[in-house]
């Protein structure tokens, strides 16, 4: 079996078990640990909930997610410490030397040996937003591949707690963005078509059924099923 054929599988295990999965915090330690195992190079993953400007950590694979989130804190910097949030994906490939939180990155470095960090936004609510963190000792670890394996998991774990619209009393809202990204790797795999050809699917769909695009999205991931009204034209 493939290295890719494999990570197929793993993620159908892993949104078979976030279905199952009783409590939100289960969940998101699912995601966590998954994003450790998948992703080679990740040391260790954190979900985040920034609320008001403080960064609160859900879950995390280790305490290291914690003690970053802590030093975001107290230096007011780092990549989940931005209010209102939109950047769906927030990459640093060299912490201590990251102009964008030069006090934050070399801290993390130097107190928990973090060199390069990915941070993806999973929901937004009124006040408040959560990122999946993801963390590598070296500087420049992610490849192209680690990106989109986290990009992925990002997904699973939006379409995850969208199924209950709430997060420690929260109302979501689905980063779209992440959500249509991965519905569009479905299509891409099952039709063997290009990105461009799957949006145009999913666009497709979503004219013929009124049904607004990020919901098609949704529908795709939970469901794992192409509609047929994509095949019209």
């Amino acid at each position: 079996m493939s290295g890719e054929q494999t990570k197929v599988t793993d993620f159908a295990d892993l949104a078979q078990a976030m279905g199952a999965a009783g409590a939100d915090h289960d969940r998101l330690m699912l995601a966590v640990d998954a994003a450790v195992e998948l992703i080679g190079v990740c040391a260790h993953a954190g979900v985040t909930l920034n609320r008001q400007g403080e960064c609160l950590t859900l879950a995390g694979s280790s305490e290291v997610p914690s003690m970053a989130n802590k030093l975001q804190n107290e230096t007011a910097e780092g990549p989940c410490h931005v209010l209102d949030r939109d950047e769906e994906t927030i990459i640093s490939t060299d912490l201590p030397q990251d102009q964008r939180w030069p006090t934050w990155g070399a801290r993390v470095k130097d107190e928990l040996g973090i060199g390069s960090s990915m941070s993806l936004l999973i929901f937004t609510a009124r006040g408040s937003y959560g990122t999946l963190s993801l963390y590598a000792e070296r500087p420049r670890a992610f490849s192209a591949d680690d990106l989109a394996t986290a990009q992925a998991l990002a997904g699973h774990l939006a379409v995850s707690m969208a199924a209950s619209r709430e997060i420690m009393g929260l109302g979501v809202a689905l980063a779209s963005r992440t959500v249509i990204g991965q519905a569009e790797g479905i299509v891409m795999e099952r039709l063997g078509v290009d990105s461009d050809q799957a949006l145009a699917y999913l666009k497709r769909v979503s004219s013929h059924t009124n049904t607004k695009l990020v919901d098609v999205a949704l529908t795709l991931v939970r469901t794992r099923q192409l509609p047929a009204a994509g095949a019209q034209s």
